[in-house]
């Protein structure tokens, strides 16, 4: 079954990667601390071309087992 719960995070890019790959710093609401995660664009974001440079602050849907987060919306 599909869970309808989504998670979504905010970060901001610290290195960009071949293939629209990027490494992204999040900061855990939990502990407080910063863990950097690989994440890729999303398809709209691909077909739209929009751009994405390091320093933007992006908002991620994390993946819920733990592999790469999807960059969903570049954050003003």
């Amino acid at each position: 079954m599909i869970n309808k719960e989504e998670q979504f995070v905010e970060g901001t890019i610290v290195e960009a990667l071949p293939n629209t790959l990027f490494n992204v710093e999040i900061e855990n609401p939990d502990t407080k601390e910063i863990e950097t995660k690989l994440v890729y664009l999303s398809g709209k974001m691909r077909i739209h071309r929009i751009k994405v440079l390091v320093g933007d602050k992006v908002k991620i849907k994390v993946d819920p087992y733990g592999g790469r987060g999807r960059i969903v919306q570049r954050l003003k």
